[in-house]
């Protein structure tokens, strides 16, 4: 899998992205694709919402080359990942401006974050100066103290749990993930 990648990054002249990203890029496209989101390598002609990432067919489109924060690959990600199957599979280019993908994006704050620390990828990865509207050290603080923005929603779609639930049910508390994708149905309670 990593030759493909490298032989991937090599084809498209990655020699403009720097290598640590290129590791990171790796990872993150891996684990990605372990937890079962499709994950395609392609060029991209044309702009879109975060260079060299675009959501395609309920997955990801990735052009290494293109894209300046490996990060934000995993907050895409985190947006396709905490919503239902069947929602997700029917997404393609941007998101659409509902209720539900308004709470995705406070999901995929605390999903990237925890997958931040699977990964062993400092927070920075993915809040990043550049990003958050200017936000991101405020966003890291809440996080490493234990106020996790976008937690409740992930524990009414089944995927991580707060301390208290999360001793209910015998489980392992956020940022440990139950789930990496919603595995609750559209519409159940």
């Amino acid at each position: 899998m990593y030759v493909l990648l490298f032989l991937f990054f090599y084809k498209m002249n990655a020699s403009i992205t720097p290598p640590d990203h290129q590791k990171i890029i790796v990872t993150i496209i891996e684990f990605l694709r372990e937890i079962g989101l499709d994950v395609l390598l392609e060029e991209h002609e044309g702009d879109s919402f975060l260079p060299g990432i675009r959501i395609k067919s309920g997955g990801l489109s990735i052009d290494p080359s293109q894209v300046l924060y490996p990060g934000d690959i995993l907050h895409e990600a985190g947006h396709l990942a905490t919503v239902p199957y069947a929602v997700r599979s029917e997404l393609d280019g941007v998101l659409p401006d509902i209720d539900l993908h308004r709470g995705a994006e406070l999901m995929s704050l605390a999903w990237s974050y925890a997958a931040c620390l699977k990964l062993q990828l400092t927070p920075e990865i993915v809040f990043h100066a550049d990003g958050y509207k200017g936000d991101s050290e405020h966003l890291i603080r809440n996080f490493e103290e234990g106020i996790y923005i976008g937690l409740p929603m992930l524990q009414y779609q089944q995927m991580a749990y707060d301390e208290k639930n999360a001793a209910n049910l015998n489980v392992k508390p956020f940022p440990y993930m139950q789930n990496w994708v919603c595995i609750k149905e559209e519409g159940s309670a």
